[in-house]
């Protein structure tokens, strides 16, 4: 079976601003993107990313014997390789493109095929927190209509979003795609590849202040998936943010806000602890099973922008009531002992939301919070891991054990107020919380994801996976 690809030579060519090394190949076709040679595949696209350490055009022959067909190729690298290019373009019959940069070319390979689908819906979504969660419950309601394409897991970033963009089909009529940053600039650099007509913000927190500095740089940074708005664009914000009216000031498009009192058409809602939230909507009751208030507002994000595209009170229903947890966001564990593992990530704003959704459970037994280093803050790190411990101490918490080297200065300002452990040995919190854990007890963990917190899970003899 002969397979399409996803552009023709001639318009690649163009869209990177590239020139050919040789002759292209007789038979020029990709079918797919990858940045490791590793993944690549039987008439796959290779770009070679330069980095701080690696430099992605060593990899070039694997990428080839794997089954790529086209690569970019920086024209830095011309100056010394350029026979080895012509010569593995001859040997691999693979079509090689020389460009300036190979990240930005990506960028504009997937701008371009983006183009290529006029009639899609595209749905950006950025916050602090919650962006992975919202996707995929906005994902999940709109899919009782449309059929949705998603960026997979968290491919959010300057190399991931582009890449998810290359999964667009022609039977997709909407694309909601999370878009992320770990520098300045990064969201609107996404937000190019993408051109979202519809947008929206989770939250202006503190998640990777470490990077940008200050909150305020944040929002701005966050901002930025406004950026290519026109008059026909239209975007959402949570109503109660600090920060909401400065994202409302765009110029050009419409920006609304989202939550309870936004919406006249919610009511009577509900907390169900562990099961998630009951409300009304529009007279129908849904059963939302994510559990959290900050879940809930995710909720009403999709909800909004459901409504903005005409689905159905039944639609949203249907949509709500089937959203999955995530692996490591917001999932319950429920058997002797119950786990609310929520360990993919963390930062300030994400642990106030697990402590204070714990806290507000009505348990018989103990509540145990085990929590782990939040990273990526930078110099405020110490400081707010010491508001954390601050925060736990007059929290409903029975014992709560730090982990990691930033958790000391937690432990420091909660140890004369809360009964607490600490360890920066995973062996040891383990071993602490198993001797410490019994029937009917409630554990959190909650750490950012590089602490592998959710090791010590195993100490509850629950294995992760699914939720139960």
């Amino acid at each position: 079976m002969e397979i399409d690809t996803l552009m023709e030579v001639e318009t690649l060519i163009d869209a990177v601003g590239g020139v050919l090394i040789g002759a292209k190949s007789e038979n020029f076709c990709f079918s797919s993107v990858s940045i490791d040679s590793r993944e690549c595949v039987k008439k796959s696209l290779f770009v070679p990313l330069i980095g701080k350490v690696q430099n992605g055009h060593i990899y070039i022959k694997q990428a080839l014997q794997n089954g790529a067909s086209v690569v970019f190729v920086a024209k830095s690298e011309l100056v010394e390789k350029k026979p080895e290019f012509e010569n593995l373009s001859k040997e691999f019959n693979a079509t090689f493109i020389a460009v300036e940069n190979t990240m930005t070319a990506l960028q504009n390979a997937a701008k371009r095929y983006v183009e290529q689908f006029p009639s899609l819906i595209k749905i950006g979504v950025t916050g602090s927190s919650g962006k992975t969660t919202t996707k995929e419950i906005i994902a999940s309601v709109l899919s009782q209509k449309f059929s949705v394409i998603t960026n997979a897991g968290n491919l959010n970033s300057e190399t991931g979003l582009p890449l998810s963009v290359f999964k667009i089909k022609p039977e997709h009529e909407v694309g909601i795609f999370e878009m992320g940053m770990n520098r300045r600039g990064e969201i609107f650099e996404i937000a190019s590849v993408l051109f979202p007509s519809i947008a929206v913000i989770t939250n202006i927190g503190t998640a990777h202040i470490g990077i940008l500095g200050t909150q305020d740089a944040i929002a701005e940074e966050k901002k930025n998936i406004f950026s290519n708005f026109n008059e026909h664009c239209v975007g959402f914000v949570p109503e109660k943010d600090k920060y909401t009216s400065f994202l409302q000031q765009v110029p050009k498009g419409r920006i609304k806000t989202y939550g309870i009192k936004s919406n006249k058409l919610i009511k009577s809602v509900f907390s169900s602890g562990l099961d998630g939230t009951v409300f009304e909507y529009n007279g129908v009751f849904i059963k939302f099973p994510v559990p959290g208030k900050h879940n809930f507002l995710n909720a009403l994000a999709a909800i909004s922008i459901a409504e903005y595209l005409h689905l159905s009170a039944q639609e949203i229903k249907k949509g709500l009531e089937s959203v999955k947890p995530i692996f490591g966001r917001s999932q319950i564990y429920r058997g002797t002992k119950t786990l609310v593992h929520d360990c993919y990530n963390a930062n300030p704003d994400s642990m106030e939301n697990a402590i204070t959704f714990c806290d507000d459970l009505e348990w018989k037994g103990k509540k145990i919070y085990v929590l782990g280093d939040m990273l990526e803050l930078g110099e405020k790190s110490n400081l707010l891991h010491s508001e954390l411990g601050i925060r736990v101490a007059k929290s409903k918490v029975d014992y709560t054990l730090f982990f990691g080297n930033e958790m000391k200065f937690a432990y420091d300002s909660c140890k004369n107020k809360k009964k607490c452990f600490y360890s920066d040995n995973i062996l040891e919190i383990s071993e602490e919380l198993q001797s410490s854990v019994c029937n009917g007890d409630l554990v959190l963990l909650k750490a950012s994801k590089g602490m592998a917190l959710w090791r010590v899970a195993e100490a509850l003899d629950i294995k992760l996976g699914g939720c139960e």
